[in-house]
């Protein structure tokens, strides 16, 4: 949810690594690396729960991310008085 999140706020692809495996006899990292859209979808996911590395692979679509920024401009609402001229 938070991986879709940020895509969303940001309006750009988001990449998500994600570890696997048993690290210790008191940790194990159960995977979900995933590739999300502007929009906030999942357009690729590694198995969940794997214990093999995987490679999520997806296509970047520019025209979609230009369209999502022109319809949803957020970043107009900048408050560069705020937060300076070069914030996130």
């Amino acid at each position: 949810l938070l991986v879709r999140a940020r895509a969303v706020e940001t309006q750009t692809y988001v990449f998500a690594a994600a570890q696997i495996g048993k690290h210790n006899s008191k940790r194990s990292s159960f995977g979900d690396a995933m590739i999300v859209d502007p929009w906030g979808s999942v357009v690729a996911r590694c198995p969940r729960n794997s214990n093999e590395p995987e490679v999520a692979l997806a296509e970047i679509n520019l025209d979609f991310l230009e369209k999502v920024r022109r319809e949803m401009p957020v970043f107009n609402h900048k408050r560069t008085d705020v937060f300076g001229e070069f914030a996130a």
